[in-house]
């Protein structure tokens, strides 16, 4: 069973129908069992940076991380994926996971943000989450911060600069794009984290 966690700032119901769509048993919830018992983790999330707080303010975050540190698959979407970085410097105060190095960034004034639409995907070689996904396929962003390129990047994308569009460590995914969103290629994602 998939747990789609629920802490107020995710687009819920469309990242469930997009797993039921390809045959996953999903629970969504805010509690912190269900979460704990499920044997794979959805972190879904839209919004500002500051809405994460509620993760640390519910015990959500100590059911994550348990996860995580236990090798159970994680897949951070959106704000998600930002979870998964130290940090965001849309809101300082709050701190992220700290399981990928960096923080995000606002994208530079030059360009207009948000960054919303289809763009490109630059994909590694070895991803299991994008396994089978075509070099540059096309995904739907909306977002005005961005994850650094890092070791762990599994896909890139660019708008203005070069950021992490995916990122894969282990039992660690995270997407800065929505794959719910995003046809066939977002649902071909999805099908790969069943499988991981």
């Amino acid at each position: 069973m998939i747990a789609i966690v629920d802490y107020g700032a995710g687009n819920l119901l469309s990242v469930k129908k997009a797993f039921d769509y390809v045959g996953a048993e999903v629970v969504v919830t805010d509690q912190f069992e269900t979460v704990a018992s499920a044997d794979k983790v959805v972190l879904p999330g839209v919004g500002h940076f500051s809405s994460l707080q509620a993760l640390s303010r519910t015990g959500l975050d100590k059911a994550l991380l348990q996860g995580a540190s236990a090798s159970k698959p994680f897949l951070g979407i959106c704000l998600g994926m930002q979870w998964l970085f130290q940090g965001s410097e849309e809101c300082a105060a709050i701190a992220g996971a700290g399981i990928f190095s960096g923080k995000c960034r606002q994208f530079p004034t030059s360009l207009k943000s948000p960054h919303v639409g289809w763009n490109s995907l630059a994909v590694r070689e070895g991803s299991r989450l994008l396994r089978g996904v075509a070099q540059d396929s096309f995904v739907y962003f909306t977002h005005s911060f961005y994850a650094p390129v890092l070791a762990a990047t599994a896909a890139a994308s660019e708008y203005g600069l070069q950021f992490a569009a995916a990122v894969e460590r282990d039992n660690i995914f995270g997407v800065q794009f929505h794959p719910e969103k995003s046809g066939q290629v977002g649902l071909a994602i999805l099908k790969n984290f069943l499988e991981v």
